[in-house]
Parts: structure tokens; C-alpha cells; sequence
């Protein structure tokens, strides 16, 4: 999702009342009203309410943290290191914004919601491992992504109640997730290839002779 110039003006100017107000149109006209926008101007920028906000706030947030994430030498690092430090620079890329966070995630689980999380997650997700140099088109695309969702959503979640300074519960989590799906990431990635290698497969038993055409 691009974002115009006056959207993602509304969208800044928007967070501190979501906090208050919520994800929708009375946080979008107080952004207005501080912006000396027209309320009609600022509903047309963002039609569908609170899912327009939503969506934009993530997209704003993802390219965020790649702008920040190429100040950073990733070339020198591990993979699990430039993933661990690409959910660390997307959550402290909206830490100034925490509250208009948990409203977030409290608003992408109700049902209307839910498809539009999914998508959101998924983007976030692969953001993150673009940004780690990782170009797969294979089966390990979709095993790497279902992976790093289950850790930055669980991470996000402890993030968000975390009281100790400078995040120290938060990180030490992740860095614990992220060990634990290394090792079943072998696993789950030669399984998913199984899968994905099943019609081939049958079509040589059923076939035998077309595997020397």
C-alpha cells in the first residue's frame, strides 16, 4: 500500500488520539481538525474507516523499518541475526505509537478484521525477510515466512506487556523463539517439500515412461 502525501499525514496525526478514540473515523476527523484538514477530505482519503487506517499504519510501519534496516551493515550478520534485529527495529519503529499498537491488534482479531491481519502479517513478514536478503521462490519461501510470523506475532504479544527497561524480556524472548524454530525449521521445511514434490511423484508411478521422454 503507497501512501499520498496527505495520507500519511492524516495517519501520524492520527495515532496519538487512537489511543483514546480508537481505530476509525473519530480519531481521523481530531487528525484532521489538528491538521486544519476539511473531515470530508480526510474520510475520502481513508474510505473504509478504520481498515484503511489499519492497513496504512502497517505499510507505513514496514517501510519504516526498511529504510532503517539499510543504515545497518546486514551483510556482516547471520541470517538469524538480521532477523532478529529486523523484528527488533520493526517493533521500535512504533514503540513511540504503543497504544495506537494494542489497539491495533485488538482491532485486526475481531472477525471483520481478521482477513485484513492475516495480509498485514504477511507483508510484515516478508518485508523482513527481504530485507534479510532472502530471494527463495521455492517451498522454503512459504516455510521461512509461516515461521517468522509465529515469532514476530508471539514476540509483538510479550512486547506489548513488557515492563523491564529497554525491552530486555522482550529481546531475550525472541532470541529464545527464534532457536526454537531453527530447530524445527529443518523439519517442517523438508515436509512442505514432501507436499509440494507429491504430484510429481504420482504422475512418474502413473506414468513411468514419460521421467525418459
Amino acid at each position: 500500500m503507497d501512501l499520498s502525501p496527505t495520507q500519511e499525514r492524516l495517519l501520524l496525526a492520527s495515532l496519538p488520539h487512537v489511543a483514546f478514540d480508537g481505530w476509525g473515523q473519530r480519531a481521523l476527523r481530531a487528525a484532521a481538525q489538528d491538521l486544519e484538514i476539511a473531515p470530508e477530505l480526510a474520510f475520502n482519503a481513508f474510505p473504509r474507516g478504520a481498515a484503511d487506517l489499519l492497513e496504512a499504519f502497517s505499510a507505513w510501519a514496514d517501510r519504516a523499518t526498511l529504510v532503517e534496516l539499510e543504515h545497518q551493515d546486514l551483510a556482516a550478520m547471520k541470517v538469524r541475526d538480521r532477523i532478529a534485529l529486523g523484528v527488533r527495529t520493526r517493533l521500535m519503529t512504533v514503540e513511540p505509537h504503543r497504544e495506537a499498537v494494542r489497539r491495533a491488534v485488538a482491532a485486526l482479531a475481531m472477525p471483520q478484521h481478521a482477513a485484513l491481519g492475516l495480509a498485514c502479517a504477511a507483508r510484515t513478514v516478508d518485508a523482513l525477510w527481504y530485507a534479510a536478503g532472502d530471494r527463495a521462490t521455492d517451498y522454503n519461501y512459504y516455510t521461512k515466512r509461516l515461521l517468522l510470523a509465529g515469532v514476530y506475532s508471539s514476540t509483538l504479544l510479550v512486547w506489548l506487556n513488557d515492563s523491564s527497561e529497554d525491552y530486555t524480556q522482550s529481546w531475550a524472548f525472541l532470541e529464545r523463539r527464534i532457536d526454537n524454530v531453527l530447530k524445527v525449521g529443518g523439519r517442517l521445511g523438508k515436509g512442505l517439500k514432501g507436499l509440494l514434490d507429491l504430484p510429481d511423484r504420482l504422475a512418474r508411478r502413473l506414468n513411468p515412461g514419460a521421467a525418459g521422454r
